[in-house]
């Protein structure tokens, strides 16, 4: 296990050395680099309307109860077993 935690540090300095030893001028062409072409990007257009502009149409208001398909679960007296089964089987088929 201390030899993989070793080997980890080892990996981890070889790569900062590299980073720190680069020299300044190729740091500062890097950067300069990336701001010049930072620049190159196209604008990009707002995903959402402004909120605050109020001659953006926004969606009418609707009401809907969140309990009106409510159904009530009281028990209920036991009716016919069979009749029961009858009204939630298939219907038979007689062309067989």
């Amino acid at each position: 296990m201390f030899a993989l935690i070793g080997a980890k540090i080892a990996a981890v300095r070889s790569v900062a050395t590299r980073l720190v030893d680069m020299r300044p001028v190729a740091l500062a062409a890097t950067v300069a680099a990336t701001l010049a072409l930072g620049g190159c990007l196209p604008v990009t257009a707002p995903l959402r309307a402004d909120p605050a502009d109020p001659s953006v149409p926004v969606a009418p208001m609707s009401y809907r109860s969140t309990v009106a398909p409510y159904t009530s679960m009281r028990p209920v007296s036991p009716s016919a077993w069979r009749q029961r089964n009858d009204d939630v089987s298939p219907s038979s088929k007689s062309s067989r």
